[in-house]
Order: C-alpha cells, then sequence, then structure tokens
C-alpha cells in the first residue's frame, strides 16, 4: 500500500512538473497569437489563469516564465477585443500574472489604459458593452495593480479612470460593480501624496467611498428585481398549466362517470 501511495505521488508530482514547463506557456501563448477563435482564445487565457494563480512556488515561475517569453504584450492586446469571453479571460490572467511585481509595472505601463477603456461610464456603456461579470473582473485587476503602488495608482489617474470609476459608484445597478468601484476608488484615496492633485481635479474624499445605505439599497433593488423575476416566471408557469388543462379537456370525448339510463330488465347489473 505504501509502494502504491508512493507511485501515485510521484506521477502526480511528475504530471505537475510537465503542466509548468515552458513548452506548455509558449503553446498557449502561440495559440494566444496565432488563433481567431474565440474558444480558443478564452480557453487558452484561461489556462494561463490558472497556472498564474496562487501564492506556492509553481505558480510564481508560470509568472515569470510568461513575462520572459513576451506573453504580456500579447495578453493586453487582446484587451481590444469585441468579444466578452474573451476580455474577461484575459483580464483576470492579467490579474493573476500581476501578482509578480515586475509584471505589475510592466502591465501597469501596457495595460492601464486598455482597462479603462473597456470600463462603462455611468449609463454610457462602451461600444462593446461588456457584461456585469467582466466589468467586475476588470475593476479587480485594476486593484490589483495600484495595490501597494501610488505610482501605478497616479497612472490610473492619469488615465482619467477616477470619472469612469466614480460613475459606476454612483449610478451602477449591479451591488458587485459597485462595490469593486469603490474597493478601487478607496485604494487611490489611501495614497496621501494623491490627494493634492485629486482635490486640484474637482474630487473629495466623499467620491472615494460608497456608503452602507447606498449598498444595501442596491441589494434591495437586486432582490426585489429578482423576485419580480420569479413571479412573473411563476404566473407563465400556472397560466401554462392552466391552458394545458383546458386543451385537454377540450380534446378528448366527454366521459359520463354514471350510466343514467336504467339497466334492461333481464340485466344481472
Amino acid at each position: 500500500a505504501d509502494n502504491n501511495l508512493c507511485q501515485t505521488l510521484n506521477l502526480q508530482r511528475r504530471s505537475e512538473e510537465l503542466l509548468y514547463q515552458p513548452e506548455v506557456v509558449r503553446l498557449y501563448l502561440s495559440l494566444l497569437t496565432c488563433s481567431h477563435n474565440h474558444n480558443t482564445l478564452e480557453a487558452a487565457a484561461g489556462a494561463l489563469q490558472n497556472l498564474a494563480a496562487g501564492q506556492w512556488a509553481w505558480s510564481n515561475y508560470i509568472r515569470v516564465t510568461v513575462r520572459k517569453e513576451k506573453g504580456l504584450p500579447v495578453l493586453v492586446e487582446l484587451l481590444r477585443s469585441d468579444v466578452d469571453k474573451v476580455v474577461r479571460a484575459v483580464a483576470i490572467a492579467l490579474r493573476n500574472l500581476a501578482i509578480d511585481k515586475r509584471n505589475k509595472e510592466l502591465i501597469a505601463n501596457y495595460a492601464l489604459r486598455e482597462l479603462v477603456g473597456n470600463l462603462p461610464c455611468g449609463q454610457q456603456h462602451p461600444a462593446k458593452n461588456l457584461e456585469g461579470d467582466t466589468v467586475v473582473s476588470i475593476l479587480n485587476t485594476i486593484h490589483e495593480i495600484i495595490t501597494d503602488s501610488p505610482e501605478n495608482a497616479r497612472a490610473l489617474v492619469q488615465c482619467q479612470a477616477v470619472q469612469k470609476l466614480v460613475a459606476i459608484n454612483k449610478s451602477s445597478q449591479s451591488t458587485r460593480e459597485t462595490k469593486a468601484a469603490s474597493h478601487v476608488l478607496q485604494t487611490i484615496w489611501s495614497f496621501k501624496e494623491l490627494r493634492n492633485s485629486l482635490i486640484k481635479a474637482g474630487w473629495n474624499k466623499s467620491h472615494f467611498k460608497v456608503s452602507v445605505e447606498k449598498l444595501m439599497e442596491k441589494r434591495k433593488l437586486g432582490a426585489s428585481r429578482l423576485t419580480r423575476i420569479l413571479f412573473s416566471q411563476y404566473e407563465g408557469f400556472l397560466q401554462a398549466t392552466s391552458e394545458r388543462k383546458h386543451f385537454i379537456r377540450a380534446g378528448r370525448p366527454a366521459v359520463g362517470l354514471m350510466d343514467n339510463k336504467p339497466p334492461p330488465l333481464d340485466s344481472w347489473v
């Protein structure tokens, strides 16, 4: 039993080593560079996203390998895609890659403008009209890029991001979008060296936080909207059931439960 366990562990370790080889990274980057299939692009970006997740040794190795293999520019270029699922997968991959300090610097220099460009501005969504999950992923990536980096936060402000972030915080009907945008705003405001320039640009502390009351209001609004949807679906189900029963009754011959004619005199009944 011990020998079998050791063999299983060795096989698992060997499989992990094969999965995290530079050749695997090159393969995914080649797909991201050459393929025009949206499903392939999403899958390849998702694979890098998973390999670069977490804080263990293999993930650190993958983050460095992607940079050395010139993979960051490939991913940044795909942020310009018009396909929602591709943008989302790439944004999450960049977020995980940005855990590496050097990657974070490079992504801040070359990807911030593309990330901000994909954000909605209040009620006006960009031409891509990205889904809420994708917007949240982009906001989380931006948050990772500026965390512990006032330089990156300053670059974000220079990309005219504050206007969009404040608009999302104020106008979005999604609690998740509001929460993600408020985290980015709070992180920006936490850098004291940026506050003077922010105030000069017309912003103040109230723009960089979201009230608990506002979040609760949006959650209640979302819950009431969900209740209305479910109730509407239930009404539709009841109506469809009623119509089906009516159709069944109308389509079959009427059969009485009792025969009102008296039995013949010689009947055994």
